[in-house]
Formats: structure tokens, C-alpha cells, sequence
């Protein structure tokens, strides 16, 4: 079920940036919110690099695992399903 939401997240994120906001609405802005974004990525991914721009470019505040460094980032990632990268998830 994770899995399947972080997969919707992704997707969801890459339409706001191919749009540039949400059908119906004005520009997205979290910047107040009281959610934990966590990105898992690598330093080396260009999507990667698209989600962090993308998170930056609607001043969403985040953290990020690297998935190849740090143990507890692959530690997560696995738990989370892994196979691949970005996975965004929101808690």
C-alpha cells in the first residue's frame, strides 16, 4: 500500500512540473505544512535531480535519504519496496 502512494506521489509531482499546477487551482504551496516529505534518492539520478527542483521550486521543506551512502537511507528504501529511484514519500 505504500508502495502504491509513493508511486501516486511520484506521478502527481511530475504532472505539477509538466502543468505547472494543479487543473482548477492556482500554484501549489506547502511551504506551511505539518507533513514529513522524505525523499530517498542517489547523487547521481536526473530524476532525482527534477524532484529536488521540483520540491524547491514550491519551497517544500524535505529530507533526504541517498540511498547508496547512507545506511539507514537503504535500510528504508528496502523496507519501502526499493527498486528504484526517486521515491518520494509523505507521511
Amino acid at each position: 500500500m505504500k508502495k502504491l502512494l509513493v508511486i501516486v506521489a511520484v506521478v502527481v509531482a511530475f504532472y505539477w512540473v509538466r502543468e505547472g499546477e494543479i487543473p482548477g487551482t492556482g500554484p501549489p504551496s506547502y511551504a506551511a505544512t505539518d507533513k514529513t516529505v522524505t525523499l530517498y534518492a542517489t547523487d547521481w539520478c536526473g530524476y532525482c535531480a527534477k524532484t529536488r527542483r521540483l520540491l524547491a521550486k514550491h519551497d517544500v521543506p524535505y529530507v533526504e535519504r541517498d540511498v547508496e551512502k547512507s545506511e539507514r537511507g537503504r535500510r528504508e528504501h528496502a523496507q519501502l519496496g526499493g527498486g528504484g529511484v526517486p521515491v518520494l514519500l509523505v507521511d
